[in-house]
């Protein structure tokens, strides 16, 4: 673990925590498939007889699978009369891929400009302007 994901006290940041939980949850193919199918039915959801049907999941196995993306923070559910609607949490997976991307090219002078999570500064990055369009000749790389 870096400096970034450690306390003061040697325990893990409360964002570390909720970052490896979400991972956690999604690192599962049939939890994965139920997470991107409630984004692309994002804001309203689906229900779960629906999500069931279109990803060909049994009942008892989808019901175990948001009750782990609901622990990691990743679905919310509402009751509607007889059924249950998931939706994904938009804000917790736009926060789990902030965390991931916020010590993008850190360490690194010259930094993918794709890399910078979006509404972050980017970190400076060197001119692409070929040498010669300046009249001065490219530098030799570090050996």
């Amino acid at each position: 673990m870096d400096s970034s994901t450690v306390t003061g006290d040697g325990m893990q940041s409360s964002e570390t925590k909720q970052a490896l939980d979400a991972l956690s949850a999604l690192a599962q193919e049939s939890r994965l498939a139920v997470f991107r199918l409630l984004v692309e039915y994002s804001p309203e959801g689906l229900t779960a007889g629906t999500v069931a049907e279109k990803l060909a999941i049994a009942a008892p196995t989808l019901s175990f699978h948001l009750k782990e993306l609901a622990r990691a923070g990743l679905v919310a559910s509402r009751q509607d009369g007889r059924f249950i609607w998931y939706r994904a949490d938009i804000q917790a997976m736009n926060t789990l891929i902030a965390y991931l991307t916020r010590n993008c090219c850190a360490g690194s002078a010259v930094c993918d400009p794709a890399c910078a999570p979006a509404g972050a500064t980017a970190p400076t990055v060197l001119a692409t302007v070929a040498p010669e369009a300046i009249g001065r000749t490219a530098p030799k790389p570090p050996t």
